[in-house]
């Protein structure tokens, strides 16, 4: 149950709403329960008075408008109990899936590289829906039975005391027994439904995201069959759910009836002494109309087994420990935004040796510095240092003279524009990809953006159907070409504006002619910035304030574009080999 505190903590924002909803809950279940016992007892005394003088006294009126009354509060306080307790549970279960993604966004890449997409969207999804069996299904029913059976023994005992009494603790006894006896049972089955529910989606998005591929390749039905093999687990776990939650009401209501005749049997020579009367029907009754106390808690630790996985797997995100830690205070810098490596060596996680060591060089504010080397030889490492996707094993990297560590998150967004080789396209509007960037950004803001990137024409509605910012982009943007998308990305860094650009490859897959294009962009739009400039292809090099060449994570030559080809060293033999 421990697992479950992180979730508890979140119910005090909506104590009111849960509370209320309980409070509903039970007052629906008194106006069940009077109308079924109240009804037995003035059938019965109805029945009894008409075949005596008695028919000439006896009030009819009252325990009628008694009855109407309880099945008028029965209605009414069911309706309001679904309103509000779902209502708060919703809520909750929104600021849940908030409170995750917080916790999960600053643990990217580090403690969650080993996940993959399809088992964090079940997380986010299923495991955080699982959440709300907490409130619905074990806090309020447990709550509203254990209040429902105080009153419902109070007031019997006001008739009978030992009958009230004697139905209270076989209630109580069940209250107590019964979810712990499921628990166990389905404990197993549970987790495995939970589990196996997550590898049906993981192995489902596999197929549809890579489905061209294996089709290609001819793999296409062996992951088909792993579908069917996960589904056909999971229809199995369901089935087992489904006949073990039939048998719990099935041996409640047994329980009920066994304990209806005990009732009737200590209940038979008459109620607190008196001779038999329409008041035996009436605790004959009220024991019959008791099972609708205990009938959600029949399946309430049933799926207890299910919310505690989900709750682990919640919690495997949620209790971990970020590899990067931002300060909340921003720092005071002189503005003037230089970059400096010094003596900076990392090594990923996983790795075996540096991925960049013994890093030494400078970006003096408002200069163009290229970083160029073979695929892997730790240009994009340099980059994610910067953006603090990882922090530094070894060294020191500053910005603006302060250490990176001092930065807080916000202020260290705000000062950098990064336009990578890969634009995430969102599936949504033109308008939608491009507020990302400033929110504030009115339709000229954006449109201006649009126009110096060349993009006008998607203003004009040529590829989405004659609707301008409101064109719907698609999944991944594939209404776009390749070229546009990179427009887009620049388009993005046009609206952020940030003193800080880093460029990771922009032009990597483009045809030369695109490729020239967008560096005059570059060189048109981005003047006046500190621009760190990632790429294996010597390109418009001649344009930079200077160069460094990159080798295993080494820094192996450092100087302008024509000083490098002066030297005939390394730099010179690829540009002679390129």
């Amino acid at each position: 149950m421990r697992d479950l505190i992180p979730y508890l903590k979140l119910y005090k924002k909506h104590w009111f709403g849960l509370s209320l909803g309980m409070l509903l809950a039970f007052l629906t279940l008194c106006a069940s329960i009077g109308l079924l016992t109240l009804s037995g007892w003035f059938l019965s005394a109805a029945a009894v008075a008409g075949l005596t003088i008695a028919r000439e006294t006896f009030n009819y009126m009252l325990p009628g408008a008694f009855v109407r009354g309880c099945a008028m509060g029965r209605t009414a306080g069911r309706w309001g109990e679904r309103v509000v307790s779902h209502n708060a549970t919703f809520k909750l279960l929104t600021d849940l899936r908030i409170f995750f993604f917080k916790k999960l966004a600053p643990l990217v890449p580090g403690k969650v590289s080993n996940l993959r997409d399809a088992d964090l969207l079940n997380r986010l999804i299923a495991d955080i829906d699982a959440m709300d069996h907490v409130y619905l299904r074990l806090i309020s029913p447990m709550v509203v039975g254990v209040l429902g059976i105080a009153a419902l023994t109070a007031v019997l005992c006001w008739f009978d005391q030992t009958l009230g009494l004697t139905l209270g603790a076989i209630l109580l006894t069940l209250l107590v027994c019964w979810p712990i006896l499921f628990y166990k049972l389905g404990k197993r089955n549970g987790a495995e439904l939970t589990q196996n529910k997550a590898d049906l989606r993981i192995t489902t998005l596999d197929w549809l995201q890579g489905y061209s591929e294996l089709t290609l390749f001819g793999a296409e039905e062996r992951y088909r069959s792993a579908i069917y093999s996960a589904q056909d687990k999971l229809l199995k776990n369901q089935f087992f759910d489904a006949h073990f939650s039939g048998l719990a009401q099935a041996l409640l209501m047994l329980a009920n009836g066994w304990t209806l005749v005990l009732m009737l049997w200590l209940a038979a020579d008459g109620v607190a002494g008196a001779q038999p009367d329409p008041m035996i029907a009436l605790f004959a009754f009220a024991t019959l109309a008791s099972v609708e106390l205990l009938m959600p808690i029949a399946g309430a630790f049933q799926h207890l087994g299910k919310t505690l996985t989900s709750a682990r797997r919640l919690n495997d995100v949620i209790l971990a420990e970020p590899d990067v830690n931002f300060p909340e205070q921003s720092v005071e810098h002189n503005n003037q935004y230089s970059i400096e490596y010094r003596g900076v060596s990392f090594t990923y996680p996983d790795g075996k040796k540096p991925a960049v060591e013994g890093v030494n060089f400078t970006i003096a504010a408002q200069n163009r510095v290229a970083v160029v080397g073979q695929t892997g030889s730790g240009k994009s490492t340099l980059l994610q240092l910067l953006t603090r996707y990882w922090d530094v094993n070894q060294g020191e990297l500053l910005i603006a003279g302060q250490p990176i560590q001092n930065w807080s998150e916000s202020q260290l967004r705000k000062a950098i524009t990064v336009v990578s080789q890969r634009v995430d396209v969102l599936n949504g509007t033109l308008r939608d990809n491009l507020i990302l960037a400033k929110p504030q950004a009115d339709d000229e803001e954006i449109s201006l953006a649009l126009h110096k990137v060349g993009l006008s024409k998607l203003l004009e509605g040529e590829t989405a159907d004659k609707s301008g910012l409101d064109a719907w982009l698609g999944d991944g943007g594939r209404q776009l070409s390749g070229g546009e998308k990179r427009r887009i990305g620049i388009a993005r860094a046009l609206l952020h504006n940030a003193p800080i650009l880093l460029l990771d490859e922009p032009t990597e897959g483009l045809d030369k002619q695109t490729e020239q294009q967008i560096m005059k962009l570059f060189d048109k739009h981005f003047e006046g910035k500190t621009v760190l400039f990632i790429t294996h292809r010597l390109v418009n090099l001649d344009k930079m304030d200077a160069v460094c060449l990159i080798e295993n994570g080494q820094i192996v030559e450092h100087g302008s574009h024509h000083d490098l080809l002066a030297k005939q060293e390394r730099y010179y033999q690829l540009n002679q080999t390129l």
